[in-house]
């Protein structure tokens, strides 16, 4: 009797305690699937026409259009999966560059430039990844194209960074040609 007692008292500890059970039930009224992916959209579209400044100092049209367009999208049930998938995966991704970026603290200067282009190249690749495993969980074709081309692709970017690399390691040759001619200071890059 004891013992199932003291069971009852801790399931609620091991279980998150008042905020899993609080947690729970947001989820279960619908906080994560609706409220807060239509405060996302919201926000980012009524930020977006703000920030466009497309109906000048009129806020209400900018709050109508984002409440409209958010409201439509919460409309079909993609957009909460893509929320549920997407979200979580981004936590992680977002953990994995922070340890990276924890661990090569510890030993690079980051005044190393190209030490943060190699971190940043890390950290697209995690949201390439992320997007990617998102896409695969919603069921698009994108992800399992991907999975079967992605050694192509791999290719074809290494051949780029490869040309990229070439053009940007030569030095252009600085013209020794001078001339009045506006449009040939503005090819050559020369001055008068």
């Amino acid at each position: 009797m004891v013992g199932s007692l003291m069971f009852l008292a801790s399931y609620s500890y091991f279980e998150g305690g008042a905020i899993g059970n609080m947690l729970n039930m947001w989820e279960q009224v619908g906080i994560f699937s609706y409220a807060i992916p239509f405060l996302l959209i919201f926000a980012l579209i009524f930020g977006i026409l703000s920030r466009m400044n497309l109906f000048k100092e009129n806020k209400s049209i900018n709050a109508i259009i984002a409440l409209s367009v958010s409201l439509m999208a919460l409309q079909f049930p993609i957009v909460p999966l893509f929320f549920a998938q997407v979200f979580p995966a981004l936590g992680i991704g977002l953990a994995v560059i922070l340890v990276v970026l924890i661990a090569t603290g510890l030993f690079i200067d980051p005044k190393n430039k190209a030490w943060m282009v190699g971190l940043s190249i890390v950290s697209v690749i995690v949201v390439v990844v992320v997007l990617i495993s998102s896409s695969w969980g919603l069921g698009l074709t994108f992800g399992s194209w991907l999975r079967y081309n992605w050694t192509t692709l791999l290719g074809i970017g290494i051949f780029i960074t490869l040309i990229i690399v070439i053009v940007a390691a030569s030095q252009p040759s600085k013209p020794d040609f001078k001339s009045d001619s506006l449009l040939a200071q503005a090819l050559l890059g020369a001055k008068s």
